[in-house]
C-alpha cells in the first residue's frame, strides 16, 4: 500500500512538473510572438503549481511572468509594479542559489524600463501632468532603488499635484531610508565670462579645465533634504488636520539630530504654520546661534520681527543679512519698507490732527520726520545699486514710489525711467 501511495505521489510530482514545463514553454512561445495576453493566461496557470518548484523552474517563471506583465510597455500600472517585483524575485532567487541565468537578461530589461519609465516621468513633468510624473519617477526607483534621487522626485512631484497620501508615503519612505541628497558639486569660472558655472560631474568640470575655458576648480557639497522631507512631511499632516502627528514627526528628528540647521528652521516653519509666531522667532534666533554665517536666516528674522511692527529689529536682521551677502536684494528692499512703515505711521497722526496753532507745528514736524524716514528708505537702495549696478524693477519701482511720496518729482521720474520694459 505504501509503494502505491509512494509510485501516487511520484506520479503527482511529475505531472505537476510537466505541467508547469507547459504552460512556461507556452508562455515563453506567446512572448516571442508578443501576444502578451496568451502569455499572462499561461503564467497565471503556472503560479498556482510554482510554490513547489526548483529554484531554476521559480527563476525562469518569474522571469516569464515579469516579460508578459511588463508587455514591452504596453502593461497596466498595475500590471508593470508587479512585472517590477517579478524581475526583482528572478534576482533573490538566484544569487541565493548561487546560480545565474536569467538575471543578466532581467538587467538588460530593467535597464530598457528605466529608460522608458524616466522618459515618461520627465515627459508627463513638463506637461504638467504630475501624478503621471511621480508615478513614472517611482517606478524609474523601483528598477533602480541605488538612485534615490528618484524616489525624492516621486515624492515631490505627488506634493505639486496635490495628491498628500501618495507624497506622504512616499517622504516617509525617504525618511525611513536615511535620504538626505547631499551631493558633491563641481563648478569653475568661465574666461570668457569672468562667471562660475556648475558641471554634471567632475569628469565633465576637468574637461573644461584642460580645454583652457574654465579656471579656479571649486566643489562643495549641496545642503541636506533631510530637514525638507520632514518638513514636507510634518505640513502634509497639518494640511489633514493631524497636528500632533506634525509636531510628533519634527521632534522625532530634531531629538536624533539636534544641531542639524535645516531642521531647526523646518520646525520654526512648522510652528509658523501652526500661528505661533513667538516659537517660531526662539527657533529662528536658535538656528542664527547655530550658523552665524548664513545670511538666509538672518533675512528670515527680520521677516518676522518686520510683521510685528518692531522695525529696529528687523533692520539689525536684514542688515545682517546684507554684511553677509551683499547681492540679497530682498534684504535690501526690506530694510527700505521698514524705514517707509514707520513714515507711514506717522500720517495717522498727522491725519488725526485739528487746526489749532500747535497742531499744525506738530503736524510739519510729523511731516519733517517722514521724509526724513522715507529718504533713508531710498538710501538704503541707494547703496545697494551702487555695490549692485544691475538692480531690478523691484527697487526702481520702489525708489520711484519714494520720491513721488516725497514729492521729488524730477527723481521720481528718473527711477521710473529706469524700470526696464
Amino acid at each position: 500500500m505504501k509503494k502505491q501511495i509512494i509510485i501516487a505521489l511520484a506520479l503527482l510530482v511529475s505531472t505537476i512538473s510537466f505541467s508547469q514545463k507547459n504552460e512556461l514553454k507556452a508562455a515563453e512561445k506567446a512572448i516571442k510572438n508578443k501576444n502578451f495576453a496568451d502569455a499572462k493566461a499561461a503564467i497565471q496557470s503556472a503560479e498556482s503549481l510554482i510554490g513547489s518548484a526548483d529554484d531554476k523552474t521559480k527563476a525562469k517563471f518569474y522571469f516569464l511572468k515579469g516579460q508578459s506583465l511588463y508587455a514591452n510597455g504596453a502593461g497596466s500600472n498595475e500590471d508593470t509594479d508587479e512585472a517590477i517585483v517579478s524581475f526583482n524575485m528572478v534576482k533573490d532567487i538566484e544569487s541565493k542559489a548561487g546560480k545565474i541565468k536569467y538575471s543578466s537578461n532581467v538587467e538588460e530589461m530593467k535597464k530598457t524600463m528605466l529608460a522608458n519609465f524616466l522618459t515618461s516621468a520627465n515627459t508627463a513633468l513638463q506637461a504638467k501632468q504630475f501624478m503621471k510624473s511621480s508615478d513614472g519617477f517611482n517606478k524609474a526607483y523601483r528598477m533602480s532603488t541605488k538612485d534615490t534621487l528618484y524616489l525624492y522626485y516621486a515624492a515631490s512631484t505627488a506634493v505639486t499635484a496635490q495628491d498628500y497620501d501618495v507624497s506622504l508615503t512616499l517622504y516617509k519612505e525617504l525618511r525611513d531610508i536615511g535620504y538626505t541628497g547631499i551631493e558633491l558639486e563641481y563648478s569653475a569660472t568661465n574666461k570668457e565670462t569672468g562667471e562660475p558655472e556648475n558641471f554634471d560631474n567632475k569628469s565633465l568640470r576637468d574637461f573644461a579645465l584642460k580645454a583652457g575655458s574654465h579656471i579656479v576648480p571649486k566643489q562643495k557639497k549641496t545642503d541636506s533634504r533631510s530637514g525638507e522631507i520632514i518638513k514636507n512631511i510634518a505640513l502634509i499632516y497639518i494640511s489633514k488636520g493631524e497636528d500632533e502627528k506634525a509636531t510628533a514627526a519634527i521632534k522625532e528628528a530634531r531629538a536624533e539630530n539636534p544641531d542639524d540647521v535645516s531642521l531647526i528652521i523646518s520646525e520654526a516653519n512648522i510652528e509658523l504654520k501652526l500661528g505661533n509666531n513667538d516659537k517660531f522667532k526662539s527657533l529662528m534666533e536658535e538656528a542664527t546661534l547655530k550658523d552665524p554665517v548664513n545670511p538666509t536666516l538672518r533675512y528670515n528674522v527680520g521677516v518676522m520681527t518686520m510683521k510685528e511692527g518692531d522695525f529696529e529689529s528687523a533692520r539689525k536682521s536684514f542688515s545682517k543679512a546684507l554684511e553677509l551677502d551683499p547681492s540679497m536684494q530682498d534684504a535690501a528692499i526690506n530694510i527700505s519698507t521698514t524705514f517707509i512703515d514707520e513714515g507711514n505711521k506717522l500720517v495717522e497722526e498727522m491725519n488725526s490732527l485739528g487746526t489749532s496753532s500747535a497742531d499744525f507745528e506738530r503736524y510739519d514736524v510729523l511731516k519733517a520726520q517722514k521724509v526724513d524716514l522715507f529718504q533713508e528708505g531710498a538710501n538704503i537702495l541707494i547703496q545697494f545699486l551702487e555695490n549692485n549696478p544691475n538692480g531690478s524693477n523691484s527697487i526702481f519701482q520702489q525708489l520711484n514710489n519714494i520720491y513721488l511720496a516725497i514729492g521729488d518729482v524730477d527723481k521720481a521720474k528718473m527711477y521710473k525711467g529706469r524700470i526696464k520694459e
